[in-house]
């Protein structure tokens, strides 16, 4: 037997001389540890990492750079404003020009609208002295038209003034008899009292016409029993009665009908 045989075979007679437990146990790394302390290799205490070295330049930079990244935000923001601001301004400047021009679209409507009113009144009051002269009684420059409407004294003076004419004046004893014979002719057989453009709202007792002259032929009626004028100052418009032509005080909101003048230019 060589040398190596002799040394491989002590070896494993040791091997088998060992106890059982520290054949069996395998090594952790507790025990690992535990042997390196115990020789020296690793210290009871490990020191806690030491922090990084920072620098007073570096907290400055850092702060800097905030701030301008900051500055930069608002900047953007202030921009973005300063073109919505001149949007809102040019919208508003065309808006303001727009409303101008619309401005003036409607005053020129207005005027065209009240120039067609105008025409509307001018024309209404030329058919109403056609009609009145057509469908009236004549006499010399005058043309009477009875009215068979229900209308108080302001209401029935309003309406003769629109058709071009006005209340009925009979100025003297001619046209007075005149008239009286066509109102009477138009309401037979019945007593249909008319307006005149006749009263004393002014002054009580001074008798004007509607166009503001003097009364100076009146048709009052006499009666003993009812004797005209008799109102005083409660009735201060004038009526003509159908039957006879006789001239009669109201209440000038009483609801009767009424007779227009128109001028008969053909006749002048």
């Amino acid at each position: 037997m060589g040398p190596a045989a002799t040394s491989y075979t002590f070896l494993c007679l040791c091997f088998l001389a060992l106890p059982t437990e520290m054949i069996d146990a395998a090594p952790t790394e507790e025990s690992v540890v535990e042997v390196k302390r115990t020789r020296g290799d690793v210290p009871d205490i490990l020191p806690e990492p030491e922090p990084e070295p920072t620098s007073q330049a570096s907290d400055f930079e850092n702060s800097y750079n905030y701030v301008l990244s900051r500055l930069a935000g608002v900047d953007q923001a202030i921009h973005r404003l300063n073109v919505g601001h001149y949007t809102l301004d040019v919208k508003v400047s065309q808006l303001i020009d727009r409303l101008s021009k619309l401005d003036a679209k409607v005053g020129d409507l207005e005027d065209n609208i009240q120039e067609v009113y105008q025409h509307s009144k001018d024309n209404r009051k030329e058919i109403g002295r056609l009609e009145g002269c057509h469908k009236g009684q004549r006499l010399g420059y005058k043309c009477y038209l009875v009215y068979n409407n229900l209308a108080d004294y302001a209401g029935a003076s309003r309406k003769c003034l629109e058709r071009g004419g006005r209340l009925a004046m009979p100025r003297d004893r001619k046209e007075q008899e005149a008239l009286a014979a066509y109102v009477k002719a138009f309401f037979r057989p019945g007593n249909w009292p008319v307006w005149l453009g006749i009263n004393d709202l002014r002054s009580e007792g001074l008798y004007l016409f509607d166009d503001g002259t003097r009364v100076s032929y009146f048709q009052w009626r006499k009666h003993f029993l009812s004797s005209q004028p008799d109102g005083g100052k409660r009735e201060n418009c004038v009526a003509m009665s159908s039957d006879d032509g006789d001239w009669w005080d109201h209440y000038c909101d009483r609801i009767m009908n009424y007779v227009c003048e128109f001028d008969d230019r053909v006749a002048l």
